[in-house]
């Protein structure tokens, strides 16, 4: 095999991947997705941040990696003792990575993981309405 035959292999290899990831991104749009940025390890620095797709799923907000080979979701955020701790502008390192115009939320589980959230305010708006809603009975911290 020549180094032409293994430089088009290559090249062949990397259009179909994006051709998926497109495809991906777009099949979860069009299925009432919304962009939403996460990262589940904190710093300062405004270091990694993950861009994705975000959808209701009735007591659980799902999130999937637009550059990800897998099928299912990356996270499974369970309404049930999901608090908002803070609420923040980004920095300037970070916008590199979010929507426009995005919010950061920190946020705490029910199992003490914590994660952040940024999504635009269209998007954060129903993320609010979806976390601050509950069946009749049920308490639900105060969320925003």
């Amino acid at each position: 095999m020549g180094i032409a035959e293994v430089v088009g292999v290559v090249l062949f290899v990397a259009v179909v991947l994006l051709a998926y990831f497109a495809w991906r991104r777009i099949r979860l749009l069009r299925a009432g997705g919304v962009h939403v940025a996460l990262r589940s390890r904190l710093d300062v620095s405004g270091r990694g941040w993950h861009l994705g797709v975000g959808h209701y799923r009735g007591d659980t907000f799902v999130w999937s990696r637009v550059l990800s080979l897998r099928t299912g979701p990356d996270r499974v955020i369970d309404r049930d003792g999901f608090e908002i701790d803070d609420r923040r502008e980004p920095t300037a390192s970070e916008t590199y990575a979010m929507p426009t115009g995005a919010v950061v939320l920190k946020c705490s589980g029910a199992k003490g993981e914590s994660v952040e959230i940024a999504m635009g305010p269209d998007a954060l708006t129903g993320f609010l309405s979806w976390l601050e809603s509950a069946p009749p009975g049920r308490s639900i911290p105060w969320a925003s």
